[in-house]
């Protein structure tokens, strides 16, 4: 079985110019802007099963989602498709959203992107969506790592802080989304310490080096059993995402420089959230 834990999903109308501008700059090469669910649906085909969600990140990345798209794509294609709430604690009515989303659209975990929302984890806000989430077993997808988005603090991307936040909630399920790259350590560390804690991979692959050296380094402090995979569909696809998994040695190929192990690989390959991301057993 493959799972994407990592499914990003939009509508034309919540792409901003703001995206736009800052793909044609990172990207001048571009990437297709379409997320919609039947664009989804086909991308996924690859897949067993995929868990998608909204984003919102209009003043930060340009994307302006919302769960409704999620729902509305979960019903429709509801043999591939798992929905996750967004979570944006800026917003007075985050939590009437958030209860929204789960209690009447069904979603089944949460997604929150303090990078780009620009709220650190020990924000008082963030409390309630702690709480919420613990009560109610939903798992936490959290945006690790760094960005494109000139308007994100790059400190809010670092996997440390979720440290704190394990140990505070112990029953909370956190993924933290992008190995943290490029603080892939600090992501390590994290889910090493933390058993509520656990890693993804998606949007690495493309950069090598630092793919392999990460997953050497979970190799040692033995916790690829806790990795995830997915793709961060639209940002890539997922054969070119397996194919970077599998291909992950070639940066190493011909020196004496330790290799990620077929078994690691095949392991994150066919990792199923669906067995550990909730206490109560699989939403699905």
């Amino acid at each position: 079985m493959i799972v994407d834990c990592h499914v990003n999903i939009w509508n034309e109308e919540h792409v901003l110019p703001l995206f736009r501008e800052q793909m044609a700059r990172i990207r001048p090469g571009g990437m297709s802007l379409k997320a919609d669910a039947d664009t989804l649906n086909e991308a996924m085909r690859g897949v067993d099963r995929a868990i998608v969600f909204a984003l919102r990140y209009g003043d930060s990345a340009g994307i302006e989602s919302d769960d409704e798209t999620t729902a509305a794509c979960v019903r429709k294609y509801p043999e591939k498709f798992t929905g996750f709430a967004y979570a944006d604690p800026r917003r007075a009515d985050c939590m009437e959203l958030l209860r929204h989303a789960v209690e009447t659209l069904g979603l089944k975990g949460v997604k929150f992107g303090p990078i780009y929302n620009g709220v650190p984890l020990d924000d008082p806000r963030m409390t309630p969506i702690y709480e919420y989430c613990q009560k109610n077993d939903l798992p936490l997808t959290m945006h690790m790592g760094t960005t494109f988005g000139a308007n994100a603090p790059l400190d809010l991307g670092r996997a440390i802080h979720v440290d704190a936040v394990a140990r505070r909630y112990p029953d909370l399920k956190m993924i933290l989304a992008h190995m943290g790259h490029p603080w892939h350590e600090e992501c390590i560390v994290c889910i090493r310490k933390q058993p509520n804690v656990y890693a993804e991979v998606s949007a690495i692959f493309y950069r090598p080096w630092q793919f392999w050296n990460t997953l050497v380094c979970a190799q040692e402090y033995l916790v690829t059993d806790k990795i995830f995979w997915g793709t961060d569909f639209p940002f890539s696809g997922v054969e070119e995402s397996i194919a970077g998994l599998r291909n992950v040695n070639a940066v190493v190929e011909g020196t004496g420089l330790p290799r990620v192990a077929d078994e690691t690989i095949e392991r994150i390959l066919h990792s199923n959230p669906f067995e550990r991301w909730w206490h109560r057993g699989s939403p699905v």
